[in-house]
């Protein structure tokens, strides 16, 4: 393999870098084979952290051990790059007689007690920003012999292909923390969501719509990869429902029941932007809402939390669920003025002036979070 492939395969493993579990791991590895390096690092150090907080990626010698904890426990207060980093002019190579001053004492302490000891006699270093304004230093050292100006050309050619795989990772970290919150949050209020594709086929679960069908028996996923209800009934409602989102030209959402105990609620919303982060396009969205606990439990709790009596927790939950009196009297197996009088118990017992305040105290308790 010539150098210009070696070139290509380095900036392709560059490009690759912010996808990898270990970032940049296999370009921090080519490039210190290309350049004869025994140090090649990708040090970012984020202006709102103490100087010893430091994120290196690295590969080939590191500094001994030893000597690493005692610069991370006490020379990075002398360290003169520290103070220097953010003063390098963005995109220019940099040598290291050109970072460190010998006429300074402390500079010239700082390479016999840290640089020399870890092989770094040589170096080259250069500052890329990302346009969001977030910077990283790439640098190579040797111990035995000087860079070339070759290589000094290599490494700020490289800058601008980092400076695009620097953008791809912090684009990918602000939307992977965005979906964790996003996801958190819909987890809190008991919502998850599918993609679904035009045959009807998952193309992706979200984590808080994964949990809630392995706690939830009336919605699963078949083995060809379709989504299913187990109740025959509430089946074919979802396969029409399916069928009229992906056929009719300008489709309606579609709610269904999935099941009452837990409870499981599904809406089917057609989706009218393209994909083409999947290799299948999803076409519709089902969000699902609902319960990860059965009513026996939530009764329990109920009772326990604000102090009822078993059969009046069992009302609770149901007046909580909107269902009016004569509804929870019937479904309990209550006479009318039996659910009433308990009904005046349970407003007490918590404090509420009526039906709203129940389902608001209900709500916005612990419960939401169980």
């Amino acid at each position: 393999m010539d150098r210009l492939e070696l070139d290509d395969a380095l900036i392709a493993a560059l490009h690759e870098g912010p996808f990898e579990d270990s970032l940049w791991n296999d370009f921090l590895n080519k490039w210190r084979v290309r350049m004869r390096a025994d140090y090649t690092g990708i040090i970012f150090r984020p202006p709102d952290r103490p100087f010893a907080q430091v994120l290196e990626f690295f590969s080939g010698r590191r500094a001994p051990a030893e000597l690493q904890k005692l610069y991370d426990e006490q020379l990075y207060k002398v360290d003169p790059f520290e103070t220097l980093h953010l003063q390098l002019q963005e995109g220019r190579v940099y040598a290291l007689p050109e970072l460190l001053n010998e006429a300074d004492p402390m500079h010239a302490a700082f390479r016999r007690t840290m640089l020399e000891p870890s092989g770094i006699n040589f170096m080259r270093l250069i500052r890329v920003t990302e346009p969001s304004g977030v910077s990283a230093w790439l640098s190579m050292a040797r111990a035995d012999e000087d860079f070339s100006a070759a290589e000094e050309e290599l490494l700020a050619r490289l800058t601008k292909h980092f400076r695009q795989s620097l953008r791809s990772r912090i684009v990918l970290e602000r939307q992977r923390q965005q979906s964790s919150v996003a996801d958190d949050v819909f987890s809190r209020l008991n919502f998850g969501w599918i993609t679904i594709d035009t045959t009807g086929s998952i193309v992706e679960v979200s984590p808080s719509a994964h949990r809630m069908m392995v706690q939830n028996p009336g919605l699963t996923i078949s083995k060809n990869g379709r989504l299913n209800a187990n109740s025959p009934a509430v089946q074919r409602k979802l396969f029409a429902s399916l069928t009229h989102i992906c056929s009719a030209v300008a489709p309606r959402p579609r709610a269904l029941n999935i099941s009452d105990d837990p409870w499981l609620n599904l809406l089917l919303v057609p989706l009218v932007r393209p994909a083409i982060s999947t290799a299948r396009t999803p076409v519709m969205i089902a969000y699902l809402q609902g319960d990860t606990r059965t009513t026996a439990d939530r009764h329990e709790q109920i009772a326990e939390l604000f102090g009822l009596l078993p059969s009046e927790a069992r009302l609770a939950w149901a007046l909580s669920r909107g269902q009016s009196i004569a509804e929870a009297a019937e479904n309990l197996s209550l006479t009318i003025g039996t659910a009433r009088n308990y009904s005046k118990k349970i407003y007490s017992k918590m404090g509420a002036r009526g039906q709203a305040d129940l389902v608001r105290f209900i709500l916005s308790s612990v419960l939401a979070l169980a």
